[in-house]
């Protein structure tokens, strides 16, 4: 299973965030110089955290963006689902519907698989993704505001 590239960079954001200190924030500038992504497209997935409750912005200085509480306790694989949406990992009933649909066991299959793979993930809390070794190397990256 591949994740798009939004829930990437979710995930990126959400463990930056939680490696620093509860009190700390750091800026959706430094977090796109650190992972090396385009400032406008992490604008537009920090706003989604936003609105799912996991992240909150402060405005002027020694503003930015910190983790909230939910986020810190946030199962990885719920985020993901919520990020990646219900879809199914395959697209059988497009445009051009497949002709094996009515009969077809690959659906099924993928669909178990792609469960299998979230429900690996749900144990994983956002905190948990920023234990050592992890989180100093983020918070040396992403840098804090006190």
């Amino acid at each position: 299973m591949r994740l798009t590239k939004s829930t990437d960079l979710a995930l990126r954001i959400v463990m930056s965030l939680a490696a620093i200190a509860e009190e700390s924030t750091t800026t959706i500038r430094k977090i796109a110089e650190a992972m090396e992504v385009p400032y406008s497209h992490l604008t537009k997935v920090a706003a989604q955290l936003q609105h799912l409750g996991l992240v909150e912005s402060r405005r002027g200085r020694g503003g930015g963006l910190s983790l909230t509480a939910r986020g810190r306790r946030a199962s990885v694989g719920g985020l993901v689902r919520a990020l990646e949406g219900e879809g199914d990992v395959v697209d059988c009933e497009g445009a051009t519907p497949c002709p094996l649909n009515a009969a077809c066991r690959l659906r099924g299959a993928l669909r178990r698989a792609q469960e299998a793979f979230y429900a690996s993930l749900d144990p994983l809390t956002v905190d948990d993704l920023a234990q050592a070794p992890t989180g100093p190397v983020l918070v040396a990256l992403v840098g804090v505001n006190s």
